[in-house]
C-alpha cells in the first residue's frame, strides 16, 4: 500500500491531504488556523518522515514548526529557530522556503526575508545564518521586489553538496561551489528591460520569480523571470530565452518533472499589470524538449473564466503528481504528467505553497 501526502500552506492555515494507492485525496481539518503558512517541506530522508512549516504568528513573528507524526502534533525549538545574529541589524520577516538537502543527511536550508540563507544540521529544528551570502558585496545594492527582499528559491545539486544556488527577488540568481562559503552572481543573458538601453543585462538586479532544477540532469535549470522564461545547461553559468512561443512569458511558478528529463511546466499569467491566467483560463504549459516547444493542457480545469493568480511556490512536481493551488483557494492535481487535471480541494484560503511526497 502506498500513501501520498500533499501539504497546502495558505494565508490562514495549513491543510494536509492524503491519498492511498492512487485514490482521491482526502483533505484533513485545518491546522494553524488563521496563521499564514508561506513555506512547507516534507522530509522523507529518514524512516520517520518530518513535516516542516514556516509560519507567521502575527504579533509573535515568524517561526518554523516541525512534526514527526505526519501533522498529528507539532513542536517548536525552545529558542527562536531562525534568528539573525546580533550586529546584523536585521529582523526575520518571513520564511519563504524550506528545503531538505538531497545530499547531506540532517541538513535543511531556509530562505528568508530579508534576503538571507540559513542552514540547519538537525533536520530543521534550529538554523544558523550562512554568513558568506549575507556578507556578499552586492547586498547593499539589492532592492526588494513586490513581495519584499525575499530569498524564495534554494537549489541543491543532488550529488554534490558543495554546489548550490539561490534566487532573491529582486537581486537575481547566485550560485556557490563551496557549500555556501562564497557566492557569485549568475545572471548572464537574463534581460532586465526596465533598464536603459545598453544596461539591460546587468550582473545582478534581475527580478527572478522562481527556479527549478531538472533532477535527471541537475546542471539544467529553468527560470521564470518577471520578463521571460529561461534555461541554463551549466547550472546558471549562462541562460537562454525559452519563452518566446508561450502566450505570455510572465508568471511565477516553474517546475521540472521529477523523473522525465527535459520536461518542464509553467502557468503563464497575462502580464505584470494583470496577474490573472492568460485569457482568464487556467492552462498548464508543458515542454518535453527543454523549452524548445510548449503545449497547453486544461482538461479537467474550470471552463468558466477565472481571475486568480498562482504564486511562485504554489506549484510542485513530485512522484505523487503535479499540483498547483490558486489565490482563490482551489488546488488541482495531475497524475498523468500534466495532461489531465482533477480538483483536490476548493474554497480554501489564499494558497501560498504546495508540496507533495510519496511516503
Amino acid at each position: 500500500m502506498s500513501e501520498a501526502l500533499l501539504a497546502i500552506g495558505t494565508r490562514k492555515g495549513l491543510f494536509l491531504a492524503r491519498s492511498t494507492d492512487g485514490g482521491p485525496f482526502e483533505v484533513e481539518p485545518i491546522q494553524f488556523s488563521t496563521v499564514a503558512v508561506p513555506s512547507v517541506a516534507i522530509d522523507t530522508r529518514e524512516t520517520t518522515p518530518r513535516l516542516l512549516a514556516g509560519i507567521e504568528y502575527g504579533h509573535f513573528g515568524p517561526s518554523v514548526m516541525y512534526s514527526d507524526d505526519l501533522g498529528e502534533t507539532w513542536q517548536e525549538a525552545s529558542k527562536p529557530p531562525i534568528a539573525f545574529p546580533e550586529g546584523t541589524g536585521a529582523t526575520l520577516a518571513k520564511v519563504w522556503q524550506l528545503l531538505p538537502s538531497p545530499s547531506e543527511p540532517g541538513v535543511v536550508w531556509a530562505g528568508v526575508e530579508p534576503g538571507a540563507l540559513f542552514r540547519s544540521e538537525d533536520r530543521g529544528v534550529t538554523y544558523q545564518l550562512v554568513q558568506g551570502l549575507w556578507d556578499h558585496p552586492h547586498r547593499p545594492q539589492w532592492q526588494p521586489g513586490g513581495g519584499g527582499l525575499c530569498l524564495h528559491t534554494i537549489i541543491n545539486h543532488p550529488s554534490d553538496s558543495r554546489v548550490m544556488a539561490v534566487a532573491v527577488s529582486a537581486a537575481g540568481f547566485y550560485r556557490s561551489t563551496d557549500g555556501g562559503a562564497s557566492w557569485e552572481a549568475a545572471n548572464h543573458n537574463i534581460r532586465a528591460p526596465f533598464m536603459p538601453e545598453g544596461q539591460q543585462y546587468p550582473e545582478f538586479g534581475q527580478c527572478v520569480h522562481k527556479v527549478g532544477i531538472d533532477p535527471a540532469q541537475p546542471d539544467r535549470l529553468y527560470l521564470q523571470h518577471h520578463f521571460g522564461v529561461y534555461r541554463s545547461d551549466d547550472f546558471g553559468g549562462s541562460w537562454r530565452d525559452i519563452g518566446s512561443s508561450l502566450p505570455s512569458d510572465f508568471g511565477f511558478p516553474i517546475v521540472a518533472h521529477p523523473t522525465i528529463p527535459d520536461t518542464v511546466y509553467v502557468l503563464p499569467l497575462q502580464a505584470d499589470v494583470d496577474r490573472t491566467p492568460v485569457d482568464h483560463h487556467y492552462r498548464v504549459f508543458r515542454s518535453q524538449d527543454a523549452g524548445s516547444t510548449w503545449e497547453p493542457f486544461s482538461e479537467g480545469l474550470p471552463r468558466e473564466p477565472v481571475h486568480a493568480s498562482v504564486l511562485r511556490d504554489a506549484m510542485t512536481a513530485s512522484p505523487a503528481g503535479i499540483f498547483f493551488g490558486t489565490r482563490d483557494g482551489e488546488v488541482y492535481c495531475s497524475r498523468d504528467d500534466g495532461e489531465t487535471w482533477t480538483r483536490v480541494a476548493g474554497h480554501l484560503p489564499d494558497v501560498l505553497t504546495v508540496r507533495a511526497a510519496v511516503l
